[in-house]
């Protein structure tokens, strides 16, 4: 991850809470010393993997109640427990406890949850600053409201009351039409001041977070280009490519002729499809590698057509690349 220039990662809280343990990883030193890591991690609340894995969740005004999913055991959590364990982690960012609703989901349902999740925010906030660790960690506020603009303003506009030094969007791409949560974004971000981060959780894919760029968003994270490299399908400039496809099977071109990530510059297509055929766990690693090299070369791109001044040009010239693809043909 260094040699590829990431500048912050994301740990995640929930997986973390049970595998190996706050309390183990505190004990190391902190999340940075335990994975030998020293630039800037930032943890999330866990609130998304309580749901989204635990379809039998209890939710109250005083939390959420859950089985682990590794060996059943029961488990609550407030959004004082939360942030014990986000200190305990030791991050630079950390997200108070929040609810994500799922697409569709009703005014009455998404209006309770919303109100949870400002009631969470609230006391997440103050058992952050009770903490000496205040001083080292950022505590952003997350924005909820399902796909109802009015309680989306509601929302932003509590958070921003709260002072919160960043701003999360949550509970988008839960399976919204493109069209409605792009409406909800451009809506959302009109209520949170500009000089202060504003965050788009779980997005995404290469067009996405550029047209996110394009509305004002500053910060992204997804699961997309390493999940997606694991499974054999890796991002170009050119669209989606399928490496684990017999198409590649005698093709000795690297993924990516423009690339200079380690796998591009030293491996071939058929090398890593036959890696991949052959259950070799390298082709996930080198497919994984190439992926964030990409993300991570996008957004550096991006960077810098936006202070050249440049930016409308070249999101143009990338979504036109992007999107004209032979590689269509696999998907």
């Amino acid at each position: 991850m260094e040699d590829l220039g990431a500048e912050l990662i994301l740990g995640n809280t929930y997986h973390l809470y049970l595998r190996p343990g706050h309390k183990l990883v505190e004990k190391a030193g902190g999340l940075h010393k335990f994975i030998s890591w020293q630039k800037p991690i930032l943890t999330d609340s866990g609130g998304y993997q309580v749901f989204s894995l635990n379809p039998l969740a209890k939710v109250s005004q005083e939390g959420v109640s859950f089985k682990s999913y590794l060996d059943g055991s029961s488990h609550q959590f407030t959004p004082e427990k939360v942030i014990e364990i986000e200190h305990s982690l030791d991050a630079d960012i950390i997200m108070p406890l929040d609810e994500c609703v799922p697409y569709p989901s009703s005014y009455p349902f998404t209006k309770r949850a919303t109100e949870y999740t400002m009631d969470w925010a609230k006391r997440s906030k103050f058992e952050h600053e009770k903490n000496e660790k205040k001083e080292k960690q950022t505590l952003f506020g997350i924005i909820q409201g399902g796909i109802y603009p009015n309680l989306r303003e509601l929302c932003s506009e509590f958070m921003i009351d709260l002072d919160f030094p960043g701003f999360a969007l949550g509970g988008l791409s839960v399976g919204e039409p493109n069209e409605m949560r792009w409406e909800l974004v451009e809506s959302t971000l009109g209520y949170l001041p500009v000089e202060k981060p504003r965050y788009l959780m779980g997005v995404g894919t290469p067009e996405d977070i550029v047209e996110a760029v394009a509305k004002g968003v500053d910060m992204f994270d997804c699961v997309l280009p390493t999940r997606n490299a694991r499974n054999g399908t890796v991002f170009t400039r050119k669209g989606k490519m399928v490496i684990k496809a017999a198409r590649y099977a005698e093709d000795f071109a690297p993924i990516d002729e423009k690339c200079g990530c380690l796998t591009c510059q030293n491996y071939s297509r058929a090398y890593i499809r036959h890696l991949f055929q052959s259950g070799e766990i390298a082709g996930l690693r080198l497919a994984t590698i190439h992926s964030l090299y990409f993300y991570l070369s996008l957004m550096k791109e991006i960077k810098e057509a936006i202070l050249q001044g440049t930016f409308s040009e070249w999101r143009k010239t990338f979504i036109e690349e992007y999107n004209s693809s032979e590689i269509k043909e696999e998907e």
